[in-house]
């Protein structure tokens, strides 16, 4: 069996030996392990990390690597290894152990090696191959996924965070970021990494997971690093690119969807509402508007956000969707913020603009139809009948007038309708339609209402069906022309220059005809929705008599000189003007 093993050996290359033991020359070689992927085998040149405990032949041990605590490094073929060692590692794979036998003459021959090894002695190596490279070996990089669309790659100066597994080359871990639970953050090709890294990660995508294999001398070279990392180790990294930007980079806005109808966009101090999707590079969503159900509210270009997303609100137009990417110079930076965004994370917002305002808006008013002809216009304090459907900017529908049986009424400056709907109704024609684009500081301000979110542009689509000219607060009839010269003496019955409350009893059917009539001839007008019954006649005169001057019902009125009696001298300025312009209010 040895002598075919021999004759195997004189035919073969030394990568195709198969027979366990099988001799170098004069050294006996037992691969009593090989592992079952070996991707490269040791050759003249390359230089080799190993662990070995010597032996003679009796199985006493005269050294071992293994208790000075340090692998051997070595260069294979260049004299630096006894010869047996020297040819007995050539072909073997990182992790494969091996039983090397040398004769004396391989070894250290007939002088031996001071005390340590006598003249003549055969020597036993078990060996163990921890690692193996050459000085002309390059960064090895093998993409085991990337992502179908990669806009970006890591070039030199960019930023980078990524998660790794750092492995020897014989599987043994030293370092991982996922251990850590904090990705790994550098920039590439400013001396950050070792130089390994730094060409390995060159070309990533976001996404994209490699296998970077980096020589010793890219890597920490002869020095090791700490305890981990011995000297002279080839290091195997497992990277996911997870983030990846420039410092000099700026926002940058993808997707954009705009409205054809956009007529305004978004300048610095307008206060918008937006709902947002937040997601990292890597595509991890960290927050979301619509999960809360509300949107986020802000003024722009103030420093109420981050500065990357107060540029990316700017120029918007209602109903805008856009994504926009932030740097983390623009965004929470190098201490990011809490435990949801970690430092230095690129932030990509989703966003979707429902509307905007300026705190300095007034009503917008779109007339959509006017009759040809218009006489008379809406005014303050007149009452109106109108239909109306409110939505939300994006169309969201809030209230109609028509899912009741009549239209909505109210009067206007009465503080019946929020402001803006009052401003937009008035000055309006019989039959005319309007468009209404209503401010939240003249809707329902911050608070809302129910079914109106906070701080809420709303858009009115009104109609106006009928009104009533009105009179001025707490008035209940008004002159349109110049009163009757005589009234006092048409009420005063008895011509005793008295009108005592039984005369007032007495005349109160005539004194509604009275007004009745005025408002039929067009010289006065009632309190629009009031009627001149005998009721409403008594409520009039009531209001008159006590509430607006506060006097008894016996007043006197000297005729000659127009003049009142000292007891009722401070009332005279208010009963003139009753009885002169009859402008009677309820006030």
């Amino acid at each position: 069996m040895f002598l075919g093993c021999v004759l195997f050996f004189l035919f073969s290359t030394w990568s195709s030996v198969e027979c366990n033991p099988s001799p170098v020359l004069d050294v006996v070689v037992d691969r009593y392990f090989i592992p079952s992927v070996c991707a490269r085998e040791v050759k003249n040149g390359d230089y080799v990390r190993y662990h070995y405990n010597a032996t003679f032949i009796d199985g006493k041990t005269f050294d071992s690597s293994h208790q000075r605590g340090a692998a051997k490094v070595g260069q294979i073929g260049e004299g630096r290894l006894i010869a047996g060692v020297d040819k007995g590692l050539q072909g073997m794979c990182v992790n494969e152990r091996r039983t090397l036998t040398i004769p004396p003459h391989l070894a250290y021959g007939s002088t031996g090696a001071g005390d340590v090894i006598p003249p003549d002695a055969t020597l036993v190596f078990d060996i163990h191959l921890l690692d193996l490279w050459n000085t002309a070996d390059l960064v090895m990089t093998t993409i085991i996924t990337t992502p179908k669309d990669c806009k970006r790659s890591v070039m030199r100066t960019d930023f980078v965070r990524y998660h790794f597994n750092g492995t020897l080359l014989d599987g043994s871990t030293f370092d991982s970021s996922y251990t850590r639970k904090q990705t790994h953050d550098s920039l590439v090709g400013e001396g950050w990494l070792v130089k390994g890294m730094d060409e390995g990660l060159l070309g990533m995508c976001v996404g994209e997971i490699r296998h970077i294999v980096i020589p010793p001398f890219k890597a920490y070279g002869e020095k090791g690093s700490g305890t981990e990392i011995p000297p002279q180790a080839t290091l195997v990294f497992d990277v996911l690119l997870v983030d990846i930007h420039n410092p000099k980079d700026n926002i940058t806005i993808e997707n954009q969807v705009v409205p054809e109808s956009c007529t305004r966009r978004s300048v610095v101090g307008d206060y918008i509402r937006y709902h947002y999707n937040g997601t990292f590079l890597n595509g991890v969503t960290f927050d979301t508007s619509y999960q809360r159900n509300s949107t986020y509210n802000t003024y722009i270009g103030m420093g109420y956000v981050i500065a990357g997303m107060d540029r990316a609100l700017l120029e918007v137009c209602m109903g805008e969707r856009r994504r926009v990417i932030i740097p983390p110079h623009l965004a929470y930076g190098d201490k990011g913020a809490g435990d949801v965004i970690p430092p230095y994370a690129v932030l990509v917002f989703d966003i979707h603009i429902l509307d905007f305002h300026n705190p300095n808006d007034t009503v917008d008013i779109q007339v959509t139809h006017r009759p040809e002809t218009c006489n008379e216009t809406t005014a303050v304090n007149d009452l109106v009948y109108y239909h109306y459907n409110c939505t939300l900017v994006d169309g969201t529908k809030l209230f109609s007038s028509h899912d009741y049986e009549n239209a909505q009424e109210a009067v206007l400056g009465a503080d019946k309708v929020i402001d803006g709907l009052d401003l937009g109704l008035q000055g309006m024609c019989l039959g005319e339609k309007r468009v209404l684009i209503v401010p939240p500081h003249l809707g329902h301000g911050e608070r809302g209402a129910t079914g109106v979110p906070s701080s809420a542009v709303l858009v009115f689509d009104i109609e106006l069906v009928s009104f009533q000219k009105g009179v001025p607060p707490g008035y209940l009839f008004v002159w349109l022309e110049d009163s009757p010269a005589e009234l006092f003496q048409a009420l005063d019955l008895n011509k005793n220059n008295e009108v005592p409350q039984e005369e007032v009893q007495e005349n109160l059917y005539q004194f509604g005809e009275f007004i009745k009539l005025q408002v039929a001839e067009g010289k006065g007008r009632i309190k629009p929705g009031m009627t001149m019954e005998q009721d409403a006649s008594l409520q009039l005169w009531r209001y008159t008599t006590s509430q607006k001057f506060g006097l008894t019902f016996s007043f006197q009125w000297h005729e000659m000189d127009h003049r009142w009696p000292a007891s009722a001298q401070h009332h005279r300025e208010l009963l003139q003007d009753f009885w002169r312009t009859f402008q009677v209010t309820n006030s």
